[in-house]
């Protein structure tokens, strides 16, 4: 029998990126496949305090793992085991594995968890197993210990001796002498008869290499565990992916894994899925790696806001190291606030534009689509009297006297191919840009909205700011799925990562506001048709 074993985590850790919200159907079936494919252990989910999840159903946040066995199909081979996060669960309340399907528990705590509570994680470990399960001990971001500390906390493990002991590579940021430096070191200093767990992330796209390395290196003698998804679920970057480290270990190392039916799991059950969410390599992924970021600081900035990678890089960067591993939302809009809203005097400029719209009615050209489908009713409007604003974009056809740029990748495409004292640019936009007009960011956006810096949303405020009286707009369609919802190739097909509804329905409330808050003073008419308003 080989001493390697995958444990395939894709209803827990791959299922976060969607908040664990599996079908109860689609549970038991990917939990029967993954069984009937052979796979040696399967993590069923997250075992939550009742306090912090309402558990009905169609979810792999459990309360109990009583809720567990009925998705559990009859098996003597497959080991099945839940994970508890050592501060988000009530040991006590813990069932003793009597008949139970699920036969082990991973227990996962940090080292702040360690350095200040390792008394209450020991008792915690040990009672897990006096209730009768295999433990697994999971030290999160292993790379985040010194050698002497996690020396430390191998001694701990020895002590407890549980089943296996993890070496994690939270935030994806090992390479190759990393992970065999603490193999080498856990290697050395583990009790022989505590399994080695590996659970890494993709950010380096090194997760394959990482797990062949293992297997190259491992004692024969020991038990070694792989942490694994279907096809690399999971948040920012993924896991090693099941197929290929099956598909490897039935070829180099003689396994009899049943391939074919863990690519028909994949193309049913999570095919469907990945149309929806991404997961994978990605540039926001590396820099995740880079910086030991919690990946969701990397989904937060990636689908509230479009930045180039550089800004990206710089604002994690700029997130103390010890916060950087955790999620704090408000700290990470705290420092893209500061980097971006680089406070102007705009005065001039608002004074300048005033003089030149006050009295002119203002066509304001979005993005959307309908710029091309309403052309000749959009040229119509084009009297002495109307002054034309593009928002992002150069229109082909509709000649403009001035270009609003509130996004940096759009200004960054034209900047050298436009006049440029025809250009509004917000204060976000960095560089040292001559004769253009540049307007305050942080004026503009609207602050209390997930999309505040919604560039067509800025420009009317910047419009009311200037005094205008009459604001006609064309563009401003919504996002619709599965079709081209703008003008050109340069602005990518969907909204921040958002759902197009959760989109549409934000920015819709945005412009509702507005025209509430305007309506005494000025007059909006949408000229072509919008998901933000009765046409």
């Amino acid at each position: 029998m080989s001493n390697i074993m995958i444990l395939d985590c894709t209803l827990r850790d791959g299922g976060r990126i969607i908040d664990c919200k599996y079908k109860d159907s689609d549970i038991s079936n990917v939990c029967r496949d993954l069984t009937y494919s052979g796979i040696d252990i399967i993590e069923m989910g997250f075992l939550r305090d009742d306090k912090i999840v309402n558990y009905n159903g169609n979810s792999t946040f459990f309360t109990d793992v009583n809720q567990i066995n009925k998705y559990i199909p009859d098996n003597n081979k497959t080991l099945y085991v839940a994970f508890i996060d050592y501060d988000m669960y009530d040991f006590s309340k813990l069932r003793i594995c009597d008949g139970n399907k699920v036969k082990g528990i991973r227990v996962g705590f940090t080292k702040k968890q360690f350095k200040s509570d390792k008394e209450g994680i020991v008792k915690a470990l040990k009672s897990v197993k006096e209730k009768g399960y295999k433990l697994f001990i999971q030290g999160v971001n292993s790379l985040g210990y010194t050698d002497k500390e996690l020396l430390d906390v191998i001694e701990m493990v020895n002590d407890v001796m549980p089943y296996s002991f993890g070496i994690v590579d939270t935030y994806g940021g090992m390479y190759l002498d990393d992970i065999t430096h603490i193999y080498g070191m856990v290697e050395h200093n583990l009790n022989s008869n505590i399994c080695i767990d590996i659970h890494s992330h993709n950010n380096f796209q090194s997760s394959f290499a990482f797990a062949q390395e293992i297997i190259r290196i491992c004692d024969s003698k020991r038990n070694i565990i792989l942490d694994s998804t279907l096809n690399g679920m999971g948040k920012c970057a993924g896991n090693l992916n099941t197929e290929l480290i099956v598909d490897y270990l039935n070829r180099k190392k003689a396994s009899n894994y049943d391939l074919d039916r863990i690519l028909d799991t994949i193309d049913s059950y999570l095919s469907p899925i990945k149309e929806k969410y991404n997961w994978g390599y990605s540039i926001p992924a590396f820099m995740a790696g880079i910086y030991k970021s919690h990946p969701n600081n990397i989904i937060y900035l990636t689908q509230k806001y479009r930045l180039n990678s550089k800004d990206i890089k710089y604002i994690i960067s700029a997130i103390d190291d010890e916060k950087r591993q955790r999620y704090d939302y408000d700290n990470i809009q705290r420092i893209y606030n500061d980097y971006f809203s680089t406070v102007i005097n705009d005065d001039i400029s608002i004074l300048n534009l005033r003089n030149k719209l006050v009295d002119k009615k203002i066509l304001v050209l979005a993005p959307g689509k309908s710029i091309i489908d309403y052309e000749k009713d959009i040229k119509k409007l084009l009297t002495e009297d109307v002054i034309v604003v593009s928002v992002n974009f150069i229109p082909d056809n509709i000649s403009c006297d001035y270009h609003f740029y509130a996004n940096a990748i759009h200004w960054d495409k034209i900047s050298n191919n436009i006049e440029h004292k025809k250009c509004i640019l917000s204060s976000n936009i960095k560089g040292n840009i001559e004769n253009v007009i540049r307007v305050n960011y942080a004026s503009l956006i609207c602050e209390d909205s997930k999309l505040s810096d919604n560039s067509t949303m800025m420009l009317l405020n910047l419009l009311e700011k200037c005094g205008v009286k009459k604001i006609m707009i064309a563009g401003f369609d919504g996002l619709k799925p599965n079709e081209d919802n703008y003008v050109n190739s340069d602005f990518i097909n969907s909204e921040h990562g958002m759902q197009f509804e959760e989109s549409n329905r934000i920015i819709r409330k945005m412009f509702e506001n507005y025209l509430e808050r305007t309506s005494k003073n000025l007059e909006v008419v949408l000229v072509t048709p919008s998901i933000y308003y009765e046409f």
